[in-house]
C-alpha cells in the first residue's frame, strides 16, 4: 500500500547497524497443541499445504545479540525469526510483500487479536474499489487466525487463508504466515516487543542492539 516515507534514512544507515546472521543447523520446532476451535479453523483454512522444508516452523542456530523475545523479519529471504537466545531462533517461512510494496525498520508489537476482523485501509481501496469495507474474523477472512500490529502503521504479522502464498511476495506490506505458525508467535510475542524488519537484498544480517530507527518504506 502506498504510503509516504517515515524518515530519509537509507537502506544503507540501516544496514550500518547489522551484525552477522549464522545459523548452522535445525531442529524441528515444539509441537503446537491447538484448542478444539483453532484446530477446526487451522484445517478449514488448508494449512495443511506441503510447504518446502525450510519453510516450515523449526528451530535453527541464530548468533546475533539481538535480545530474546525479539521478532527479526528476513524479507529478501521470507523467513521470520523469533529470538530466544543463547544463540537459537524459532524460524518460520512467510510471505512478504510484492514489489514496490517492500519496507524496513524497526517498529514494537502494539496490538494483538485473534480471529480479527479485516478493515482494508484507504490506500488499498483506492486501489481496490471492489473490496468488501469489513470482513468479519473467521476461516474467510484475510488475516487468517491471528493478527499481531505493528506500531502505528496499517502493517501487521497475521494468519492467511491462502497459505500457498507462504515463500512468495505477494502482499501489500503486511507478513504472512501459516494460521498454524501465527498462532505459534502470537503465543510467544508480548506486547512492546521488538520488531525488526530488515532492507529486501541478499544479505542475511540482523540488527544489533540499538536506539529505534524509524521505518523506511520503499519508493513506489
Amino acid at each position: 500500500m502506498k504510503l509516504s516515507p517515515l524518515s530519509s534514512l537509507s537502506t544503507a544507515a540501516l544496514m550500518a547497524f547489522a551484525a552477522s546472521l549464522i545459523w548452522v543447523g535445525s531442529a524441528c520446532a515444539e509441537p503446537l497443541s491447538l484448542s478444539a476451535d483453532d484446530q477446526a479453523a487451522v484445517d478449514a483454512t488448508s494449512d495443511q499445504v506441503e510447504l518446502a522444508p525450510n519453510l516450515r516452523r523449526q528451530v535453527v542456530d541464530y548468533s546475533s545479540n539481538v535480545s530474546a523475545g525479539s521478532v527479526v523479519i528476513d524479507t529478501a529471504h521470507t523467513y521470520l525469526y523469533y529470538v530466544l537466545g543463547d544463540g537459537r531462533a524459532i524460524r518460520y517461512g512467510i510471505g512478504v510483500g510484492r514489489e514496490g510494496f517492500t519496507w524496513s525498520g524497526v517498529q514494537s508489537v502494539t496490538r494483538k487479536a485473534e480471529w480479527p476482523d479485516w478493515i482494508p485501509p484507504a490506500e488499498m481501496i483506492a486501489r481496490q474499489p471492489y473490496l468488501a469495507r469489513v470482513t468479519a474474523g473467521g476461516p474467510g477472512n484475510p488475516l487468517g487466525a491471528r493478527a499481531i500490529y505493528l506500531g502505528n502503521t496499517v502493517y501487521r504479522i497475521h494468519g492467511t487463508n491462502l497459505p500457498e502464498t507462504i515463500g512468495q511476495n505477494v502482499s501489500s506490506g503486511c507478513i504472512r504466515m501459516q494460521n498454524a505458525d501465527v498462532i505459534d508467535l502470537y503465543r510467544r510475542v508480548t506486547l512492546g516487543a521488538k520488531v525488526i524488519v530488515l532492507p529486501n537484498n541478499d544479505t542475511r544480517v540482523a540488527i544489533s542492539a540499538s536506539p529505534a530507527m524509524p521505518m523506511r518504506v520503499a519508493a513506489h
